[in-house]
């Protein structure tokens, strides 16, 4: 046997032994908390950034993990890190999130000029310990996840390549003027749960984001709807605020909304044509004040009303006309935890011919004493053995539960 095919078999030998070392390696185990939940973030297919030559295997911080799969990549999550390591100049994706780093210096960043995903997610990282600059130098960077940490101001300046940015679970209380500016590619921008007030908003300091498609606002402190929200919006959170009224014509200028969310805020009363949005599909307006039912667009799936304080539904108000040619698309309504004595009139069903469930639950008729209607939940098109199974259900008095129904109404991912 020649020289070179002995040659050959060797190294063979020698890739098979690679492969079966990371073959049956199970990633999910050392990696099965998905960060933060989020959905997989695919990048803009037109950002085009020069993938750098590097030798295999590829350089690592020996903290951290880098897949031969994943060349581009390094996991150093879970780590109990307190500093950020030297990151190799060819890495594009960064995952530090759930260590105990307080600070973000420049010079793990000096040499690194492809990133673009930095997760540093549930660390401790206060602004004053954010390095001046760290983040703008990093000009293909187009996802930043900050989101619970101790953060109490925006990090500005920020490169103006970014796409996405996470800034939920912190302590942010002001957004500085120019805050925002030069980012004309956000749109993801997520600031729940942090201290922000209405006149924070004064500014208008949203105006100007042309790209924005998705706003997430809630648990702060709003008592009135953010001012000049850009008309590329699709989704808007606003959840656990003290906002109590909707001004007329708000959403005039918003007919992109797609998703809107203002469960556990204070609104008392809808104007007629609030919602003339025509392609919304989710609305939650649940745990607010309401005393009656509004206009619902044609285009509306889901609708969440829980926990108000509605005594009747009057369908001639969700529903002022009927049209064959274009009917409504409602779906799934909840309507527990109101002031309900009878069930939804049947002219319902010729408004909304695609509703499969209304959900009922408990009604607050009494005070601190609830009641269950008959039909704690309606469902159409039910095949003959789900409904002697339901007859049954309900002969044995075994209702459904509210969590059951939460999660077949829940449509839209919790974060979109």
């Amino acid at each position: 046997m020649g020289i070179m095919s002995q040659l050959s078999i060797i190294h063979l030998l020698w890739a098979a032994m690679v492969f079966c070392q990371y073959g049956d390696y199970d990633f999910e185990d050392e990696y099965d908390e998905e960060s933060d939940h989020q959905h997989p973030y695919y990048f803009n297919p037109n950002t085009e950034v020069e993938v750098p030559r590097f030798p295999f295997p590829v350089q690592c911080a020996r903290e951290c993990f880098c897949p031969p799969a994943f060349p581009l990549s390094m996991y150093c999550d879970h780590r109990k890190l307190k500093t950020i390591p030297n990151i190799p100049n060819h890495v594009q994706q960064l995952y530090l999130q759930s260590n105990d780093i307080e600070a973000v210096p420049a010079g793990p960043f000096t040499n690194v000029t492809f990133l673009r995903e930095i997760n540093l997610s549930h660390n401790k990282i206060k602004s004053h310990m954010i390095d001046p600059g760290v983040f703008v130098k990093l000009s293909n960077l187009l996802q930043l996840h900050l989101q619970h940490n101790e953060l109490e101001e925006f990090p500005s300046p920020l490169p103006s390549s970014l796409e996405r940015l996470l800034l939920g679970s912190n302590k942010i209380s002001q957004l500085p003027g120019n805050a925002l500016e030069g980012l004309p590619n956000i749109t993801m921008l997520d600031l729940c749960s942090n201290f922000l007030d209405d006149s924070v908003l004064k500014g208008k300091p949203f105006s100007n984001m042309k790209n924005l498609t998705q706003l997430n606002l809630c648990n702060n402190k709003l008592q009135t709807m953010p001012p000049d929200l850009p008309s590329s919006l699709m989704h808007l959170s606003l959840e656990n605020n003290s906002i109590s009224y909707i001004p007329e014509n708000y959403f005039s200028r918003l007919q992109k909304i797609i998703a809107l969310r203002m469960s556990h805020n204070k609104l008392q009363n809808i104007p007629r044509n609030t919602f003339n949005l025509p392609n919304l599909l989710e609305l939650n307006l649940g745990h607010n004040k309401l005393k009656q039912v509004f206009h619902i667009p044609r285009s509306l799936q889901h609708l969440y009303i829980e926990d108000n304080d509605i005594e009747i539904i009057n369908v001639t108000l969700m529903c002022p006309s009927l049209d064959p040619m274009n009917t409504n698309q409602l779906t799934y309504i909840r309507v527990d935890q109101n002031k309900l004595t009878i069930p939804i009139s049947t002219y319902a069903f010729f408004c909304f011919p695609h509703i499969r469930t209304i959900y009922y639950g408990e009604q607050n008729v009494h005070v601190n004493k609830s009641t269950q209607l008959r039909t704690p939940v309606f469902r159409r098109f039910l095949t003959a053995e789900e409904y002697h199974e339901a007859e049954d259900d309900r002969e044995t008095n075994n209702h459904e539960t509210e969590e059951d129904y939460e999660a077949e109404g829940n449509y839209f991912h919790p974060y979109f």
